[in-house]
């Protein structure tokens, strides 16, 4: 199990959370992850409900019932499965995709989720989230049109934010 992980590990970047906080400009929320040996970040616009799962979990606030990701947690772990990671792991039209890695009696199971999703997982489990270095490459790449200047505009302000700026603009 572990050794078909390792072997895509090479074409990954280890990220972390480097922030959830609104888009000024959208009141959209973002989920900025940040490369652990670099300074790049990599925002993803995310939807309400999920920026409040992962959110909840980044504070380690309990709700009286089981929210959707923690059961999703809870029957994993029912069939005797483990997340290992999450990959944010391709940029298509514009739109984020991921795969949630878990290990099964030692096989392999990968699963396609949105990336607000399998961050939220990662989160309950504990475990280490990735970019595929393609993602972090295109994310870096301003595409064709004047949105896409803006977009890597908020890349470069993103990754200049101190703590306290970042704070200013917390969910």
């Amino acid at each position: 199990m572990t050794d078909v992980i390792a072997e895509r590990a090479g074409d990954e970047v280890e990220v972390q959370i480097r922030g959830l906080m609104m888009d000024p400009v959208t009141n959209m929320p973002i989920v900025v992850l940040k490369d652990v040996g670099s300074d790049t970040v990599l925002p993803i616009w995310v939807g309400i409900f999920e920026a409040n799962a992962i959110a909840l979990e980044l504070e380690k606030m309990a709700t009286p019932r089981p929210m959707t990701h923690d059961l999703l947690q809870n029957m994993a772990r029912g069939l005797n499965a483990t997340v290992q990671k999450v990959v944010v792991s391709e940029l298509r039209e514009d739109t984020f995709h991921a795969v949630i890695w878990m290990d099964h009696a030692g096989e392999v199971v990968a699963l396609d989720a949105r990336p607000s999703d399998a961050i939220a997982l990662a989160l309950r489990w504990d475990c280490p989230i990735f970019a595929s270095r393609s993602v972090m490459e295109r994310a870096k790449q301003p595409a064709a049109g004047a949105q896409t200047v803006s977009a890597d505009e908020m890349r470069r302000w993103l990754e200049n934010l101190n703590d306290d700026e970042m704070g200013r603009y917390k969910m």
